[in-house]
């Protein structure tokens, strides 16, 4: 009785493991839905891989896109602010690019995105894990 339970309990780590799911958020920008994917959950200090997907009104993705990730920490005793900035590339229907939060704790970020002249943001905030 005790091997089956241990055996079922290492089998629900590894399924969890196997079945983990990355941080998400859904942010509006403009008419824009702006769907945030990143690898890690929680995300963490380092470098993390993002994905982005926008679609419009209707749902229809939008592929025509500058899609900016603009991240910052606000200064703090002893310490200037950090500010960053990493351009996503397109990769099928979805934006793709990657932060590197330079130490644990709350960053500013703000999707900008540039579509026919005009430039709407989705504004979030990630509390980087050690």
């Amino acid at each position: 009785m005790k091997k089956s339970a241990a055996f079922m309990m290492v089998l629900l780590l590894i399924a969890g493991i196997v079945y983990a799911k990355g941080y998400e958020l859904n942010k509006k920008a403009g008419d824009y839905s702006v769907l945030i994917k990143i690898d890690k959950n929680p995300p963490v200090a380092g470098k993390n891989s993002v994905e982005i997907t926008i679609t419009d009104a209707s749902g229809k993705a939008v592929t025509d896109a500058k899609v900016v990730l603009a991240y910052s920490m606000p200064a703090m005793a002893g310490m200037p602010a950090a500010n960053y900035k990493a351009d996503a590339t397109l990769s099928g229907n979805v934006y793709k690019t990657k932060v590197d939060y330079s130490m644990p704790g709350p960053w500013n970020n703000e999707v900008k995105i540039t579509r026919g002249g005009k430039t709407v943001s989705a504004k979030f905030t990630i509390d980087a894990k050690q």
